[in-house]
């Protein structure tokens, strides 16, 4: 049988992450309707992440590029993440993980090499 007793700190944990995520996501949306941030005017409505008003149709076809680019360090940020455990534990994976990461490493540089001769990074 199965002492409850135990749970009892997680459940007491979860209770409070629960009442602080509630308290910090509902405390600032009470505040800004008691002060009145949340009435709308023609400056809070105008563009601020651009800077400057859209000039085409939301609804037209775009380059993907950017998201290609994006995707791309993605990727290589991953390549870093599994770097540094890696290189950590070197001497215990021996020449098995060396080889491993070897082999990993190369099939990377295949599709960098791949990606540049398409033109994916080429920035217009």
């Amino acid at each position: 049988m199965v002492d409850l007793e135990q749970y009892l700190p997680i459940l007491i944990f979860l209770f409070v992450a629960a009442g602080l995520s509630a308290l910090f996501v509902f405390l600032p949306m009470g505040v800004s309707r008691l002060t009145g941030a949340h009435k709308p005017d023609a400056e809070k409505l105008s563009e601020y992440e651009c800077g400057f008003p859209a000039f085409e149709e939301p609804r037209s076809q775009f380059d993907v590029k950017f998201y290609l680019v994006a995707i791309s360090f993605l990727l290589f940020d991953l390549e870093a993440s599994f770097l540094f455990p890696w290189a950590v534990s070197l001497e215990y994976t021996g020449w098995t993980g060396w080889i491993a990461m070897v082999i990993f490493l190369g099939i990377l540089a295949v599709g960098l090499a791949y990606e540049w001769k398409m033109g994916a990074l080429d920035w217009q």
